[in-house]
């Protein structure tokens, strides 16, 4: 991370006056620049919100396992453990606390491979501290304890519990990534209707992409073929030209 970049944002949030906000959030920061983890630190406790801090990504695994943080920030690039992987090994472990992906590596790519590694966001630096404490209100806030109703969603023979995180199809229980889980959440809310790629992208991303980009088609790829594939009767549909809908062929 170079410092000309911090200089830039420290300069830009000085003057920002940020609203309090009521809610505390538990936020775990991986970060080796320690004039970046200090300035972060300060910043969210400012804001009224507890704050943990690893140096490294072995470090930060180690912390982020225990999954009692609201959100995690991750750089991508970290000693001992870079961050694409730290996020990879917690997804792998089932942890799906939101993760922000906060890099000085900004483009469209490295974007799309933190996403593809289960990153919930991506923001690149420099940055404003007040757009970056947004992000994570929105991320902390869609991980919180979901009410007792409306928890499980069926479509046909398919079935979602959002408690349990539980997806099954004629009984037999279906192993989905956060980020897929996440996606066939959305669709199945939405049963019957057609989802945009815009709609997937801000509710289930949380983030403003190019609506071209082709993410939204991979994922959906993947989800299909771990739900549609061996079952004579096809729940996910592409409307062409639209975007998707789940609903059920047969009737």
């Amino acid at each position: 991370m170079m410092a000309v970049a911090w200089a830039t944002t420290f300069s830009l949030d000085q003057n920002c006056k940020i609203s309090r906000h009521f809610i505390t959030m538990k936020i775990l920061i991986v970060e080796d620049d320690a004039s970046a983890s200090t300035y972060l630190d300060k910043a969210f406790r400012e804001q009224g919100h507890v704050v943990d801090i690893a140096s490294d990504g072995l470090d930060g695994y180690a912390l982020a396992s225990d999954g009692q943080y609201d959100a995690i920030i991750v750089d991508r690039m970290i000693p001992r453990m870079d961050g694409l992987s730290l996020i990879h090994g917690l997804r792998e472990q089932k942890i799906d606390t939101p993760i922000l992906i906060l890099s000085a590596l900004g483009q469209v790519d490295d974007r799309v491979k933190g996403l593809r590694a289960g990153a919930d966001d991506y923001l690149a630096k420099p940055y404003s501290f007040s757009e970056l404490l947004a992000r994570v209100e929105i991320l902390s806030r869609r991980g919180r304890s979901i009410p007792a109703e409306d928890t499980v969603y069926r479509v046909s023979d398919l079935e979602l519990n959002r408690l349990s995180r539980r997806v099954t199809r004629s009984e037999t229980e279906i192993d989905l990534q956060p980020r897929e889980f996440r996606l066939l959440e959305y669709l199945m809310r939405h049963a019957g209707q057609v989802v945009t790629r815009t709609m997937l992208l801000e509710n289930v991303w949380d983030y403003h992409f190019d609506p071209q980009t082709n993410v939204i088609d991979v994922h959906v790829s993947r989800l299909r073929a771990k739900i549609d594939k061996g079952f004579d009767n096809p729940l996910i549909h592409t409307v062409r030209g639209a975007g998707y809908t789940v609903r059920d062929s047969a009737r």
